[in-house]
């Protein structure tokens, strides 16, 4: 028999996350095999799927789902749970509506599909969803909840806050860094280290969290470096985050459970130990520190962890699943005797807590930011604010976009300003950042003078305005800024940034999307600009479009990334269009052999279905074909003479609708 160690959370079902409080460490016994034994890629990829490492999972799913035309809808389904869990939501997307066009998919995978769809931003198409589903499954307060998000959601990112949102760049990388904690001119957060040795989580392959250190100036930071101190030097799983006393002597640090008292369950057959969050109390004495239990832990029955300060030291908020609670995890509080010893855990009450979760407290100014799965909210975890003290809150308020997106965002920890003049820091794995949880800076900055683009869809076919198209605005750098519908007649506003590059994209059902980059504009004063974006058609048979900017390596057929992102927009089209059949043809220019050309635009053809197939399309809904130099657009025959312009427009691919 062997052991590996992996990390779960309880969310949607149970997935890996490394920022919840529910983050536990888990020995799992799996069924040894014989260095004889051969398992197949199907066995395989059920081996690392039940061990939840689905970024060895998915390449075998793949495998096999690619080599049989009608594969089952249990595997399909596997592998968009996959890419669901590493929080690979276009995929996840593309693969769930594959298994929901079977006719034996499973609840469980429309329930991921909506979860998907909520994730993209995608919140009229996840409301649809939800009331097929509320239909079928009845409407349970859970749905109802997730409904109230949908529209809330929808609004909040059509008319985003004036906050600036910027990733850390210093600090981001692949792996994952959140949960900011400010010391004096220093920044202590939470990473998982993209070097070292020793014991490893079994599902991401990384190493356990540790803390790391950075220099801070206003909200800019220097190059962190792992905090070193000896007193952190033994814990051997996850260590971090922190927080510290106004005269930092005395730390409260959220760190694995090492000990041999641990709680012990089954699921899917299997028997697990869970290593609950335990919280240590570090007290500087002299240039040392000695290290407490918190007294209130008890990490053989619950996890107690992110901890938070009052301002004036006398309360002592931390997150926990322990009993007497709302829900899965609570916002409970501690206050300070005349003694300097902590009373008895109290509850914060049912306007803070939900029957879901509520992790990463915050104390600012007297108010209380945390985040939390169990209110109407974007998606994944939001950032609330409560008015009031202790367990006497009379309100919280959703942070809206851009401090919350369709992904997780926790760890909102403000630093200097008040009311809507503030800055700091939060965390989030939206998209758009380095990788996994990253950490953002935000500053609330009220522009002083408004850009506003005033644009219009229209069908490129017909030129006809084009109603209900999905508008998105995003910044040079790829982030989301803001997503709306278009009115009745086709046109939309976005207020833009000064100084800033943008590009506007847009979707609608049964057409191939659209793009237009809008160059930074420095205006004095108030500003408009115009921009009107054509789809081309893609619902009836016969029409027919060439796929621009797709373009192939001289003499080769292999996909390249800047193709790829244009076959994405046919895989959006044909997913969103189930019935949707389509021929995909690849042409050269007139050099070379006809035999030669005729062999390599059937070699591009087929590679380019073969790439869309890869995304979770059905192979029976595709039709590569090659055609060489036979359907030349000009004069550019072989025994003509032309520049590479005009021979540039016969080498071309094209999608024609065969069936719908």
């Amino acid at each position: 028999m062997k052991s590996s160690f992996i990390i779960i959370y309880r969310k949607y079902f149970l997935i890996y996350n490394l920022k919840t409080i529910v983050c536990v460490l888990l020995s799992v016994s799996f069924l040894s095999v014989s260095a004889q034994e051969q398992l197949s890629v199907r066995q395989r990829a059920e081996e690392f799927f039940q061990r939840m490492e689905y970024a060895e999972a998915i390449p075998l799913f793949e495998k096999l789902l690619l080599k049989k035309k009608r594969p089952k809808a249990k595997y399909i389904e596997r592998l968009a749970s996959s890419y669901l869990y590493i929080n690979d939501y276009e995929s996840a997307e593309n693969w769930y509506a594959r298994a929901l066009q079977t006719s034996k998919h499973s609840s469980e995978a429309k329930w991921g599909y909506i979860q998907s769809l909520k994730q993209s931003g995608k919140y009229s198409e996840a409301k649809s969803q939800l009331i097929e589903y509320a239909r079928d499954q009845g409407s349970t307060p859970s749905i109802l909840l997730e409904l109230a998000g949908c529209d809330s959601a929808a609004s909040w990112i059509a008319t985003p806050l004036p906050y600036h949102l910027k990733g850390v760049h210093e600090v981001n990388s692949s792996l994952s860094e959140f949960g900011a904690f400010p010391l004096s001119d220093k920044l202590i957060y939470v990473a998982e280290p993209r070097v070292g040795a020793g014991k490893r989580s079994g599902m991401s392959g990384n190493s356990f969290l540790r803390l790391f250190v950075a220099r801070r100036s206003g909200l800019d930071l220097s190059f962190p470096e792992p905090l070193q101190d000896e007193a952190f030097s033994s814990i051997s799983y996850h260590l971090g985050p922190l927080v510290a006393t106004r005269n930092e002597d005395t730390l409260y640090v959220t760190q694995t459970y090492e000990g041999r008292k641990v709680e012990k369950y089954r699921f899917g057959g299997r028997r697990f130990r869970k290593y609950n969050l335990d919280l240590k109390v570090y007290i500087k004495k002299e240039q040392h520190w000695v290290v407490q239990d918190f007294p209130y832990s008890n990490s053989s029955s619950y996890s107690v962890g992110h901890a938070a300060l009052s301002e004036d030291g006398m309360q002592l908020y931390f997150s926990s699943d322990r009993p007497g609670g709302y829900g899965g995890v609570d916002i409970w509080y501690c206050q300070k005797k005349s003694d300097g010893s902590w009373g008895s855990p109290l509850n914060a009450g049912p306007v803070i807590n939900s029957i879901k979760d509520e992790v990463f407290p915050a104390i600012y100014q007297g108010k209380l930011y945390y985040s939390s799965d169990g209110f109407a909210g974007m998606g994944g975890f939001d950032i609330f604010v409560a008015k009031g003290d202790a367990g006497r809150w009379v309100s919280i308020e959703n942070m809206r976009y851009p401090i919350n997106s369709a992904s997780d965002d926790f760890a909102f920890v403000p630093i200097v300003g008040e009311e809507e003049d503030f800055q700091g820091y939060l965390s989030s794995n939206r998209g758009g950042g380095a990788g996994a949880d990253d950490l953002y800076s935000f500053s609330y900055q009220k522009p002083k003078i408004n850009i506003v683009l005033h644009g219009a869809a229209f069908d490129k076919k017909t030129g006809e305005p084009l109603g209900e198209t999905m508008l998105s605005l995003f910044d040079g750098s790829g982030r989301l800024v803001a997503r709306k519908e278009s009115e009745a007649d086709g046109s939309f506003t976005f207020a833009l940034s000064k100084g800033t590059v943008h590009r506007v994209f847009a979707e609608h059902k049964g057409y191939m999307a659209d793009s237009l980059r809008i160059d930074a504009v420095y205006p004095k004063a108030d500003s408009a600009l115009m921009a009107s974006l054509y789809l081309a058609p893609l619902n009836k048979v016969g029409d027919k479009l060439v796929l621009e900017n797709l373009y192939y390596d001289f003499d080769k057929s292999t996909i390249r990334p800047d193709a790829a992102v244009v076959l994405d927009q046919v895989v959006r089209v044909m997913r969103d269009n189930p019935s949707l059949h389509i021929e995909l043809s690849s042409h050269t220019d007139s050099r070379g052999s006809d035999a030669y050309n005729m062999k390599l635009s059937q070699r591009r053809a087929q590679s380019a279905v073969a790439y869309i197939v890869s995304r979770g399309i059905s192979y029976d809904r595709l039709k590569a074909m090659g055609y060489g130099e036979s359907k030349l657009l000009n004069r550019c025959s072989n025994e003509a003479s032309c520049g590479e312009e005009e021979h540039q427009a016969n080498r071309r691919t094209e999608l024609e609708v065969i069936a719908n």
